[in-house]
């Protein structure tokens, strides 16, 4: 029920998702408004299940008053599943807030976790490489020892989901060199560089985040954030240029048949759109917070993601990295 476009792009991902994915959706809310939609949209629903939910957070509503004061609403009854284990993940695109909240009150945080965080996955320069970025939003202000945790969750999520055999980590800062920045970075940089368990490379710099030296950085909340949006504009930006500068009438027509299946991947590696949303690390237990714009096609993504997450076992890798920090192979415990 979140979003700009809920429930019926919501519901239309959903579909879509239940038929290519082959897993089973719980869509939780009002069950008149989703059979309305389904209704108008015929079809093969077998895999879809109703939870009826009373009202929803809206974004103007403080997020911890709100879960509160609405126990049925859809993001309460929702993480309620996954803490019940009638679901394995939670997808939402409504108040980020609100999602954020429910999941710690319902779910919890992992043991060794002190704060969650936002992570987002970006395209880089190697066509076949990502990086992730965190936090992007859960935390305004940190702490040190917040960024060495969020190390340590983006090094597991690039190891075992994006499959990168040996993670890079950087610490997002204004400079390369280990004395740049201000009293956050300067402590964080000596945390990471004295974790034998982190593999720290070093500072990125901003130009440096797609580049591809780096598979996981790190910053606070409130730069991932600025950095997220700001990605996301450049995003849109590119693929309108491309529109534009196509040529017009045959000539366009033709060009872009031919360029169909390079256009593709372009917008593929830069539309958040085709990302889904991030993942909220640190709880225990899967969610996926998603754009407020969501459409189906993000829904979509956005349940391929929370998939791979519960397929990859992330929550319970990062579980036993904290339970054991005695252990030393490697940097990441193994699978």
């Amino acid at each position: 029920m979140g979003g700009d476009h809920a429930p019926d792009e919501i519901v239309a991902g959903a579909i879509r998702a239940g038929a290519e994915l082959a897993v089973e959706i719980l869509l939780v809310g009002d069950r008149e408004q989703i059979q309305a939609y389904l209704a108008r949209n015929p079809g093969d629903h077998g895999n879809l299940q109703i939870i009826d939910a009373e009202g929803v957070v809206s974004m103007e509503e403080e997020p911890l008053t709100a879960l509160r004061r609405k126990p049925q609403a859809s993001i309460n009854v929702a993480m309620g599943l996954v803490k019940e284990g009638r679901a394995d993940a939670v997808v939402s695109a409504g108040h980020s807030g609100a999602a954020m909240a429910a999941a710690l009150l319902k779910l919890g945080r992992l043991k060794g976790i002190d704060r969650p965080a936002i992570g987002t996955v970006f395209p880089t320069l190697l066509a076949d490489k990502s990086v992730i970025l965190l936090d992007v939003g859960a935390n305004v202000d940190c702490k040190p020892k917040y960024l060495e945790q969020f190390a340590l969750m983006g090094a597991v999520y690039s190891k075992y989901v994006l499959g990168t055999p040996d993670p890079k980590v950087g610490l997002l800062n204004i400079g390369e060199e280990p004395t740049k920045g201000n009293d956050l970075a300067l402590q964080t940089y000596q945390r990471l560089e004295a974790n034998p368990k982190i593999p720290f490379v070093g500072n990125a710099e901003g130009r440096d985040i797609l580049s591809g030296n780096f598979d996981v950085v790190v910053c606070d909340g409130f730069v991932g954030n600025v950095v997220l949006k700001f990605a996301e504009a450049v995003g849109e930006i590119v693929l309108n240029i491309f529109k534009e500068e196509l040529p017009q009438g045959w000539r366009g027509l033709v060009g872009s048949a031919i360029l169909a299946p390079n256009l593709k991947r372009i917008k593929q590696r830069i539309d958040h759109a085709e990302h889904g949303g991030a993942l909220l690390f640190g709880v225990d237990g899967i969610c996926i917070i998603s754009h407020g714009s969501s459409k189906a096609p993000s829904v979509f993504n956005a349940i391929r993601l929370a998939q791979e997450a519960y397929d990859n076992r992330v929550s319970e890798r990062i579980s036993a990295w904290t339970a054991n920090l005695a252990a030393t192979p490697e940097t990441i415990p193994g699978a």
